[in-house]
């Protein structure tokens, strides 16, 4: 599971799955692009704070944003979300289990060695989510690129997540088709 994980006086690591599927056409270096929002997410101010951490991370591709009014070739549009999920994980139960006759503890016992005993326990955790895709308007609104990328965190915190989420589904753009990868960036503690 990729996640925040927190060493004390080191800095913190975050850690993305991303997965891109692209078609994406041959010489359009400086061509324009513009936001398309659901009309969900119209007027939405966590929605504008979320697209401009996409225009930083869309800038190293090359494709510049639409100034008002002006027809733009590429649409981007994005889908966020940070559901709480639970999963199951192994972990050592000590002190001693009960096998129905007593417990017993760790170690030798009459010529025998018991070990810690595992138990699943279930583990709740935000999947913090970022689906870009890019749709070509000179290719009849075809779509040309495709990212998410997907971050577990034990903390609800999707705004200080969602800078490293962006510019993880840029990253190598626009890459393989089809290409799953985990990108790792560091995070200074404060």
């Amino acid at each position: 599971m990729a996640s925040v994980s927190l060493l004390a006086g080191c800095a913190a690591t975050l850690s993305t799955r991303v997965t891109s599927y692209q078609q994406w056409p041959a010489g359009v270096q400086g061509q324009t692009y513009e936001f398309v929002p659901s009309t969900a997410r119209a007027n939405n101010l966590e929605y504008d704070s979320f697209a401009d951490m996409l225009r930083a991370a869309i800038g190293p591709t090359g494709l510049v944003e639409a100034t008002s009014g002006k027809r733009a070739r590429f649409d981007v549009s994005f889908t966020y979300e940070n559901p709480l999920v639970q999963s199951w994980t192994q972990q050592y139960v000590d002190p001693p289990f009960y096998n129905g006759f007593g417990p017993y503890n760790r170690g030798w016992a009459g010529g025998m060695y018991f070990g810690p005993s595992v138990a699943y326990v279930p583990v709740q955790y935000y999947k913090n989510t970022l689906s870009v895709s890019i749709k070509d308007r000179d290719r009849h609104g075809a779509e040309v690129y495709r990212s998410s990328a997907v971050n577990m965190s034990g903390s609800d915190n999707l705004p200080a997540i969602m800078p490293y989420l962006a510019r993880a589904v840029f990253e190598g753009f626009p890459g393989n088709n089809g290409q799953v990868r985990v990108i790792r960036y560091e995070i200074n503690p404060r």
